[in-house]
């Protein structure tokens, strides 16, 4: 998938190590749902055999620079259900040296007009900590608007933050 920047493809095992670099860099996760330190082994496996094949209900994408191949970070849509025409989307770079040059958002604007065209979805949803300033300032440029408040449901070094759940239907696009 080709957006104006970047190149959305399928993840592969050799990109684990990439993965695993980014999974445990504190700048990379600061917003995000870390989870538990895993092997380098088990990122592998788990990009290789244990996570099976994209399919409608789980699809993870590497974000690709156009102009250079190089692999920055990752976009995911989940938890789609087709009855609903519904997906929840997560993103992050881990390159830092990619951040504020556009990629978050043209891979955000990528990856949710496939969901609107090919996976016929009528809504993506996603949630977002409002601290998190970059990726509130790419979901706006994209057309997500503000659908709620989850309050104080990540922690973070001690501390509690709200959540804003953010979401953007297939006409609102831009």
């Amino acid at each position: 998938m080709l957006g104006e920047l970047v190149r959305l493809r399928a993840m592969e095992p050799s990109d684990a190590e990439a993965l695993w670099r980014w999974n445990h860099d504190p700048q990379v996760m600061r917003w995000m749902q870390d989870g538990y330190p895993q092997s380098l082994a088990r990122v592998t496996r788990w990009l290789g055999e244990e996570r099976g094949r994209n399919e409608y209900g789980d699809l993870l994408l590497g974000v690709e620079v156009r102009a250079d191949g190089r692999l920055v970070g990752l976009v995911r849509l989940h938890e789609a259900q087709p009855e609903l025409g519904i997906a929840e989307l997560d993103l992050y770079l881990g390159e830092k040296d990619s951040w504020g040059r556009g990629y978050a958002t043209d891979a955000v604007r990528t990856a949710c007009r496939y969901g609107f065209d090919q996976m016929r979805l009528h809504k993506v949803t996603l949630t977002v900590v409002p601290e998190n300033e970059a990726a509130w300032r790419a979901y706006r440029k994209v057309g997500f608007v503000q659908e709620g408040r989850l309050r104080e449901v990540f922690r973070r070094d001690g501390r509690w933050y709200d959540q804003y759940t953010m979401g953007l239907l297939e006409g609102e696009l831009t």
